[in-house]
């Protein structure tokens, strides 16, 4: 993906909390890599499980990057970090000017980089959990090496636009916060229509994407990163891959196909309204 060179960023809607974590927080093991299951499962449900837990903090590191130098495009087109900035921006640009097309009042919200662990409204966020939203604080958490993980642990090709699928993906659960439509409690088919409406969301996004002025038109390349990673990511494979045989009964975010079939949706009618997931059994 290429941002526009001369575009200014808004470092301020991302939280840099990286430096602060990583010491004191809790470990899950268990026998036949269990821990593992649990953090892979919390990642798929969007829930932390280890919310009942505290953990201390580390100073930032004197000299270690910061998004505060994240300043233009050209900036994004370099750093993995003003990357996410650059995301960030655009994502609520475009959810900004949506919802006052409709008359209505955007709230942003900001995300959290972090590095090991961080502290939120939902509890303690951890870098092995993956991407999620907390709707308590209207926030989003990531640790970028969630990225390599994409692609080491779950074999997503990765690319740039596999990153702002799961950027966007998380930023649809805001959107779903604000027009009351996100469901956190319910059966697991409740969970795999929210799941697959954030897809569906992200991919309206991405149709929209060069409309907020700090993208280039995504190719069709790009958007093979998005339907990659949101594949590599279904209950059915990540199931396959963790206990050798699927079990849709409980899934929490849809199939692979489902999920490609969501985002593009989204982003073939760039509509919002076409992203209904309630027939979806």
């Amino acid at each position: 993906m290429t941002f526009r060179p001369d575009k200014s960023l808004d470092p301020s809607q991302v939280e840099d909390q990286r430096g602060r974590g990583g010491l004191g927080g809790p470990v899950i093991v268990g026998g036949g890599g269990i821990g593992l299951i649990i953090l892979i499962v919390a990642m798929l449900l969007g829930v932390n499980p280890l919310e009942d837990y505290t953990t201390t903090t580390t100073p930032s590191v004197s000299g270690a990057p910061s998004t505060q130098e994240c300043q233009t495009g050209a900036d994004a087109n370099k750093r993995d970090d003003c990357r996410i900035v650059g995301i960030v921006d655009s994502v609520q640009k475009y959810w900004g000017d949506e919802f006052a097309r409709r008359g209505e009042a955007y709230l942003p919200a900001k995300t959290v980089l972090f590095t090991g662990y961080a502290q939120g409204a939902c509890g303690l966020a951890q870098a092995a959990m993956g991407p999620f939203y907390c709707p308590d604080d209207e926030k989003v958490y990531l640790d970028i090496s969630f990225f390599q993980d994409l692609s080491a642990r779950f074999g997503a090709k990765g690319g740039p636009f596999a990153q702002a699928y799961v950027v966007a993906h998380e930023y649809g659960h805001h959107v779903q916060n604000q027009l009351g439509l996100l469901l956190q409690t319910g059966s697991n088919a409740q969970s795999v229509r929210v799941e697959l409406q954030a897809d569906c969301l992200a991919g309206v996004w991405a149709r929209h994407a060069a409309d907020t002025d700090y993208l280039v038109q995504p190719t069709d390349a790009e958007i093979a990163q998005a339907l990659d990673a949101a594949a590599a990511v279904g209950d059915d494979r990540i199931q396959q891959e963790t206990q050798g045989r699927v079990q849709p009964e409980q899934w929490t975010h849809g199939s692979a196909a489902q999920r490609q079939q969501w985002f593009k949706t989204g982003y073939t009618t760039g509509d919002l309204d076409r992203c209904d997931t309630s027939g979806v059994r």
